[in-house]
């Protein structure tokens, strides 16, 4: 597939423009969002091109599409997010490519990625690498809002129990929550689902005492909705990169 490296940038300009503007309405500032830009089926070229217009962080739907990428992209100083479903025989790798898993949602992956991370740190220092030198690993909790059978995430129910887990595991850095909100055409539907994420990861934080500083909602299609209701991270791959290749 061709890239095209003057349309990623004047894409990425755009997004963040719609940033500043949905971040001015909300009383905010445009810094308080991280865009990730979601690159699952675009080559490493597509990231590349993204990197050079000054993007920095970058999310993977599938650990074994990352590991097929990576080794293109190594010499890039950016922050790669694994944002898709994480099957727990996988947590070892995941652990050792990504600097946060943004999708942690029970608590048999929480322990595996803990004692990954754990086990990296035996590794002697001349071994290792930058990826393996960072502690902790950052998780997000993905939360299921929606009654849908194809949407990953932990029940609301069981989101305390989840989270008082993760604050157990010393080798992981809970920053806050994710959620993807059933898809639909008005991008003003997802807007109760971003709302009740946020009012979860307040009632979490209050019972903790401490911030969850990260909320990780919006996508292309409602990304403006999100900021309004207080993400600090939006996820972009089509309104970023163009359509996705068809295999």
């Amino acid at each position: 597939m061709a890239v095209s490296v003057e349309s990623i940038a004047a894409n990425l300009a755009s997004i963040r423009e719609r940033i500043a503007r949905a971040a001015a309405r909300a009383g905010r500032r445009a810094e308080e969002i991280t865009l990730v830009g979601i690159s699952k089926t675009f080559p490493a070229d597509a990231i590349r091109a993204a990197y050079q217009a000054g993007l920095r962080h970058f999310g993977e739907n599938r650990v074994q599409e990352w590991e097929s990428k990576h080794p293109e992209l190594a010499d890039l100083d950016a922050i790669w997010h694994l944002v898709g479903h994480l099957q727990s025989n996988k947590a070892n790798r995941a652990a050792r490519l990504f600097h946060s898993i943004d999708s942690l949602d029970n608590i048999e992956l929480a322990r595996k990625l803990d004692r990954a991370v754990a086990e990296m740190g035996i590794v002697e220092t001349q071994q290792a690498t930058p990826l393996d030198e960072r502690k902790p690993l950052r998780v997000l909790i993905e939360v299921r809002l929606a009654p849908e059978e194809t949407k990953s995430g932990v029940e609301e129910r069981d989101l305390p129990k989840l989270a008082e887990a993760v604050l157990a595991l010393p080798h992981l850095e809970w920053r806050g929550l994710m959620c993807i909100p059933p898809l639909s055409e008005n991008a003003e539907d997802a807007r109760p689902h971003f709302r009740r994420l946020r009012q979860l990861r307040e009632g979490l934080a209050a019972r903790i005492g401490r911030p969850l500083p990260e909320l990780s909602m919006g996508m292309s299609h409602d990304f403006e909705i999100a900021i309004e209701e207080g993400a600090t991270q939006i996820r972009i791959g089509t309104a970023l990169f163009g359509a996705r290749p068809q295999h």
